[in-house]
């Protein structure tokens, strides 16, 4: 590991990063709520500190290696987070802890949507919109964003890509380029961002609610500027469609968004495997539980159909928006919730969770075992679009599979541990692992109760989670460290 080059990297981030606190002052002063001086404070700091980290190793030409990508990629995420977090240290409105600061920060930037902060509606609006805009940076991220940055200052960028980028397989690039791949995902995700702000403004949203809840619905990261979340639009039908469209456009891979974009054409989606599991598991949970909430009169026809559908699709795309308190819905139906979110939605999209490739082939895993005790003899290969799985992915798929599910009992234990009941530490760990947001128990409506203590390790879950495990957890491995 080279420090310098470490240091030259997060420099650079973190005097762009600083960049991103420009916006709320502007916010501020437009609607004079008197935090300028609190973004004008955390901008001069991150940009001293990115200039201080930058200048003295600015001349170094060296490469980045794999090494260096995953230790980069780790620890700034939680470096972004305490410098995203000095806004809300320093403001003396929504007056949170360092550790509710830092927790909030990071949970934006992970697009988890925890958030530990009550009275949203009467909060300072630049504030508001500080929150949504983590979330959009967090939904594409930052660093996939400084890639087509990086290439131009002599940085190279594919070990930072690898560690990145969700999914299973991690090696297959959009366009030959890794600069012009970071373009390309970039241009889709603005694109998406307009669309879906101009759709909020049309259904009837607020100009400022439009921009805000578009920047948390694209990158599927639920955080909202009311306190009732999307319930607060719960009568305006034509706002949560918007909302149920773009939360499931955005959990689709971008690499399928991109070849549509490219070649004018939508028949390739339904040809990729992963998206019609997808869309398969998500209307067969949200008819279930539409029916099952009719079944009980919990809601009119319509009504049952509005929000089981909404709440399937913001929980299994981790988006994280409640049209409705899901968690006092009445028996199996918040477990449901929380398992399609554990799944979660397409890799190589904004969403969280195991994803649903991994789903679709531990599942096609698990049949051929079933297959092989009939037939001893045969061989059965498993297949994604037609093409056969080698071996080594279906292991690196359980390998993920048997970390994540060993992380997850291991850090609810923990939290249990902290003080916190069964349900309250299952349901957030759940949630932060798989960048889900909302969860069970006390933490129902928010995270403000869970004690500090249990907070870090919720924040270590949402880091684990945004970086899909391995990418942290190596840095962990002797073998790592060895030269």
């Amino acid at each position: 590991m080279r420090i310098a080059v470490i240091a030259r990297v997060f420099g650079i981030l973190l005097t762009v990063f600083s960049l991103t606190l420009l916006p709320p002052i502007g916010v501020s002063l437009l609607y004079h709520d008197g935090t300028h001086t609190a973004f004008s404070a955390a901008f001069v700091i991150t940009l001293v500190t990115g200039l201080f980290m930058w200048l003295p190793v600015h001349d170094l030409k060296q490469e980045l290696r794999t090494r260096d990508g995953f230790v980069v990629t780790s620890l700034f995420w939680l470096l972004l987070g305490s410098f995203g977090a000095l806004p809300l240290i320093i403001s003396p409105q929504p007056d949170l802890s360092i550790t509710d600061s830092i927790f909030e920060s990071i949970s934006g930037l992970t697009t988890t949507g925890a958030t530990t902060i009550t009275g949203l509606d009467s909060l300072p609006p630049a504030i508001l919109y500080y929150r949504q805009q983590l979330q959009w940076f967090g939904g594409i991220g930052v660093i996939v964003i400084a890639l087509a940055i990086l290439p131009m200052l002599g940085i190279g960028g594919m070990q930072l890509y690898k560690a990145e980028i969700p999914g299973p397989v991690k090696d297959t690039k959009l366009t030959p380029r890794i600069a012009e791949t970071a373009r390309a995902l970039f241009v889709i995700y603005i694109t998406l961002t307009l669309l879906c702000g101009l759709g909020y403004w049309w259904a009837g949203m607020t100009v400022f609610d439009a921009v805000g809840h578009a920047f948390s619905t694209v990158a599927n990261g639920g955080f909202s500027t009311h306190d009732a979340s999307m319930g607060f639009y719960a009568n305006n039908h034509a706002i949560m469609l918007v909302c149920i469209f773009f939360m499931f456009t955005a959990a689709i891979n971008f690499g399928l968004h991109f070849f549509a974009f490219r070649n004018r054409r939508l028949r390739h989606y339904w040809r990729d495997s992963e998206f019609r599991f997808y869309v398969i598991v998500t209307f067969s949970a949200a008819i279930l539980i539409s029916c099952y909430l009719w079944y009980l009169g919990i809601f009119t026809p319509s009504g049952s159909f509005l929000h089981g559908f909404f709440q399937v699709v913001s929980i299994g795309t981790t988006a994280g928006f409640a049209s409705e308190n899901f968690s006092a819905w009445p028996a199996f139906l918040p477990y449901v919730l929380l398992l399609l979110g554990i799944l979660g939605a397409c890799a190589g999209s904004t969403s969280g969770g195991i994803k649903a490739v991994r789903g679709m082939l531990i599942m096609k895993s698990g049949l051929r075992e079933l297959n092989r005790l009939v037939h001893a003899n045969a061989v059965v290969p498993i297949k994604v679009n037609r093409k056969i799985v080698p071996e080594r992915v279906t292991d690196a798929v359980w390998g993920f599979f048997a970390v994540y599910i060993l992380s997850f009992f291991v850090l609810t234990v923990i939290v249990m541990a902290t003080g916190e009941n069964f349900v309250t530490s299952f349901s957030t760990v759940a949630s932060c692992l798989s960048n889900i947001g909302p969860a069970l128990g006390d933490a129902a409506a928010h995270y403000g109760s869970v004690n500090e203590v249990a907070k870090w390790f919720l924040i270590l879950a949402m880091l684990m989670g945004r970086l899909e495990i391995f990418t942290l957890l190596v840095l962990l491995t002797p073998a790592f460290w060895r030269h």
